[in-house]
């Protein structure tokens, strides 16, 4: 059988076209903010996107510092993100807390990175 280069740029498309499908959290109209939201300490650099949040509901001061614990269950395979168990806690610093954009999403999101590093944590509700 002859795999010919059209066959697999096609093949190449359509996973990448259903990938994006599945990627998405289920409205079209969170995509314009996640993409607006910016670094309270770095407010040139992105609090970054869609494969960077979690839901993070559960969420205190203890010892005046702020940690939230994850709450997100959806899949992390389709969102293209590291797994991070529920009920984990998170450290955030003061300087990471977002308090200057609404959240259309229902629930509070912490952008992480490697290593857990918070990139912005916004708390659920508007402003």
């Amino acid at each position: 059988m002859k795999v010919t280069t059209l066959g697999i740029l096609c093949g190449i498309l359509a996973a990448m076209l259903i990938g994006n499908v599945r990627a998405h959290d289920g409205d079209p109209s969170h995509d314009a903010w996640f993409r607006s939201l910016k670094q309270p300490d770095n407010p040139n650099i992105s609090c970054c996107g869609k494969a960077d949040a979690y839901w993070c509901d559960t969420w205190y001061v203890r010892d005046s510092k702020t940690y939230c614990r994850i709450t997100d269950e959806r899949d992390d395979a389709p969102l293209g993100r590291p797994h991070v168990p529920v009920g984990t806690e998170i450290y955030i610093p003061d300087y990471k807390l977002k308090w200057d954009a609404s959240n259309p999403v229902g629930h509070a999101v912490i952008f992480l990175g490697i290593s857990l590093t918070v990139y912005c944590f916004v708390q659920n509700g508007g402003v």
